[in-house]
C-alpha cells in the first residue's frame, strides 16, 4: 500500500475515533441534559464523520487501488498529496469554526471542495474502461 494511502486511512481512522467520541457526549447528553451547549458539536460531529472518516478514507483506497498506468505507476501524486492536506487543512478550519459563525468557516468548506476537485482531477485518467 502506497504511503499516502496509509496516511490517508490512519488520518480517516483518527477523525472516526473523534466523530464517535463527539457522537458519544452528544447522546449523552441527550439522555441526561448535563450539558445543553454540547449541542454546538453537531456540525463538528458530521463533518468528521462525513469528510474526516469517509472521505478521507475513500481518497486513501482509491489512491491504492485505481488501476495504474502502463510501467506500473500511479502518475504525479502532487495533486493526490494536495486533496488531503486540503481536506484536512478544511476540517481543521471547521473544528475551529464549530461553535462560531467566522469569515473562515467559508475558507474551510472551499478547502474541502478544491481537495475533491484535486482528488477528481488527480483520480480521472486512472479510471478506465476494463481491457483497455
Amino acid at each position: 500500500m502506497p504511503r499516502l494511502s496509509v496516511w490517508a486511512v490512519r488520518l480517516s481512522l483518527l477523525y472516526l475515533l473523534a466523530g464517535f467520541t463527539i457522537g458519544a457526549l452528544l447522546l449523552i447528553n441527550k439522555g441526561t441534559g448535563w450539558n445543553p451547549g454540547i449541542w454546538g458539536w453537531f456540525p463538528l460531529h458530521r463533518e468528521f464523520l462525513l469528510y474526516g472518516w469517509m472521505g478521507q478514507f475513500a481518497m486513501g483506497v482509491g489512491y491504492w487501488a485505481f488501476p495504474r498506468y502502463r510501467g506500473n505507476h500511479r502518475g504525479n501524486p502532487a495533486l493526490a498529496v494536495a486533496a488531503i492536506v486540503l481536506l484536512n487543512l478544511g476540517l481543521l478550519l471547521a473544528a475551529l469554526t464549530a461553535w462560531r459563525a467566522w469569515p473562515a468557516a467559508f475558507w474551510g468548506q472551499a478547502a474541502k471542495a478544491l481537495a475533491a476537485l484535486a482528488f477528481a482531477v488527480y483520480s480521472w485518467p486512472r479510471i478506465k474502461p476494463i481491457g483497455v
